[in-house]
């Protein structure tokens, strides 16, 4: 469904599924001639438009303002943010919003695209309610692979006292933890959404005050076990939040798992009659949904408790943002690389003269292998021996594509471009590549700029470098990284250049405790990075002077 602004009015293109909805639209109406509906222009409507899952053009998008519910007034009489930094005007009025919100209720759903900062904005929003004695013990629910991104989050920007663990190895050790979780200072338990619902004896237990789900998306299927379990802890708790950019991905039916979560009074706690209210159901044994209806009434209730950022409306924000994505190897994984680390160590001891090139040759070996894929010294093939970075690539990846974004992924080596590759294909994205074996390399771009189908571009770091023009991106992946300098800001100059209308999100994915932190921080400094392999090759290659 497509709407765009035609005078006062809002022009709507194939919408038949939603023709029970537009209906309830007060001065609607009907154009035979071309097959489209006709509704007011106004704020109400054009959100009506955005939760059924229209495309709006670029004039009604401006109308979709980030303050929204009754509780728009979001001036004065809170405490100040506990945190090391000072928030943007766009994560002080959610911080306002939210302490508004829970004085009253105990639900909030912080709606942020990509790289407006939802972690540091629920870092200060539990700050204030652990400064009132409210909340003592929080467990944070999110993807995979960003456990390890709240915890450098919170090192990086709470200022009030806390104890925090991230649930990490078998599943006898996570259960384990929840005996030491206890203590005066706020007790934190970051967990992985697969094992949440494993662990929901424990987790009721432990009792948490409040539970927070980033990437709420992930039970946005009311039927999964994972949102079962959460249904059942968020009835448990004083507060529940949402994190997500997008909380409706399929349709507008995906938003009632999430506030089932969250406080199934706004929206009932049967899917069933949620479905018979909002859904038209025909087809097979009337199983089929085949329209929406009464989705205006859906908006003002999802939005009573809702704050909504789009990153073009964070007008502070600076042009570019810096994100790590901070990645911990699979045990076996890291196993591979502290024997690869060892030996690198060992074989650079023993060398007469150490040149730089000698230790980018051990660098080399160290970063293929947090990357996923080490060299056979036989063959010389490339055997996998982690799936932690393309399993956080695969989240952004799947993020960018609810937002509506296109990415572009740079990548070193080309068995990860080939993993990278296998998992587009398999997901049934569309993309572009250029590595060096690449011939059609004017081509390649030009789909990536031009076609809506393709929504994903892979380049080779030391390939695509210059020259190129990405801007239908405004989004970037770091998956892997060399140590030329030269390399890093032009491939950062593919998406931030003259075309791009959007503010840029640079995402690094770093493994935790290996070679990455240090080709980041050499990057970071801009020294020279010759002089710094010779003279402190025994910190790049072990943190070891």
């Amino acid at each position: 469904m497509l709407a765009v602004r035609s005078d006062d009015y809002i022009k709507i293109h194939d919408a038949y599924l939603y023709r029970e909805s537009i209906r309830d639209i007060d001065g609607h109406y009907y154009c035979n001639e071309d097959k489209t509906w006709f509704v007011p222009l106004n704020e109400r409507n054009v959100r009506a438009l955005s939760l059924m899952g229209a495309t709006l053009d670029e004039e009604l998008r401006k109308y979709l303002k980030p303050d929204v519910g009754r509780f728009l007034n979001t001036s004065g009489g809170h405490v100040a943010p506990s945190i090391k930094v000072k928030l943007y005007d766009h994560q002080q009025k959610a911080y306002d919003f939210a302490l508004n919100v829970f004085e009253e209720g105990r639900a909030v759903a912080i709606l942020a695209d990509m790289g407006t900062g939802k972690s540091l904005m629920t870092i200060s929003i539990v700050g204030a309610l652990e400064g009132v004695s409210k909340v003592k013990r929080l467990l944070v629910v999110c993807p995979k692979s960003i456990v390890g991104v709240w915890e450098e989050e919170y090192k990086k920007f709470a200022n009030y006292r806390y104890a925090l663990t991230v649930l990490e190895g078998t599943l006898d050790k996570k259960k384990k933890a929840f005996e030491y979780m206890t203590g005066t200072a706020l007790q934190i338990i970051v967990v992985n959404y697969e094992s949440c619902w494993r662990l929901e004896k424990e987790i009721l237990k432990w009792h948490p005050d409040m539970i927070v789900c980033d990437e709420s998306s992930k039970i946005k299927n009311a039927g999964t076990s994972q949102s079962k379990a959460l249904h059942k802890m968020g009835k448990q708790t004083k507060y529940n939040m949402i994190l997500t950019g997008t909380p409706i991905t399929n349709n507008p039916l995906d938003i009632f798992s999430q506030y089932k979560f969250l406080d199934e009074d706004i929206l009932g706690s049967s899917y069933f009659l949620f479905r018979n209210r909002y859904a038209v159901m025909g087809g097979f044994q009337n199983h089929q949904i085949i329209g929406y209806r009464h989705l205006p009434e859906l908006v003002e209730k999802v939005h009573e408790i809702a704050y909504r950022i789009k990153i073009e409306d964070a007008v502070d924000l600076p042009p570019f943002i810096d994100e790590t994505r901070t990645i911990t190897l699979e045990p076996k994984a890291l196993a591979i690389y502290n024997q690869i680390q060892k030996d690198c160590y060992a074989e650079l001891s023993g060398e007469s003269e150490v040149t730089a090139r000698n230790v980018l040759t051990q660098l080399l070996r160290l970063s293929q292998c947090t990357g996923g894929y080490i060299r056979d010294d036989v063959t010389g093939d490339a055997q996998k021996v982690s799936e932690a970075k393309l399993e956080a690539l695969e989240d952004i990846v799947d993020g960018c594509q609810e937002e509506g974004k296109k990415l572009v992924v740079f990548a070193r080596f080309v068995p990860e471009i080939e993993a990278i590759e296998a998992m587009l294909k398999k997901k049934g994205i569309g993309y572009s590549l250029i590595y060096g074996a690449t011939k059609d390399r004017t081509e390649q771009v030009k789909q990536f700029q031009e076609d809506e189908n393709i929504r994903v571009f892979i380049g080779q770091l030391q390939t695509t470098g210059m020259g190129l023009t990405l801007t239908a991106a405004s989004v970037a992946v770091f998956y892997s990284l060399d140590f030329s300098y030269a390399n890093y800001e032009q491939s950062r100059a593919r998406i931030h250049r003259i075309g791009q209308k959007e503010k840029c999100l640079y995402i690094h994915l770093i493994c935790k405790n290996t070679v990455d932190e240090k080709i980041m921080m050499a990057l970071q400094k801009k020294g020279d990075i010759a002089t710094l392999m010779v003279d402190e090759w025994r910190s790049l290659i072990n943190g070891k002077k």
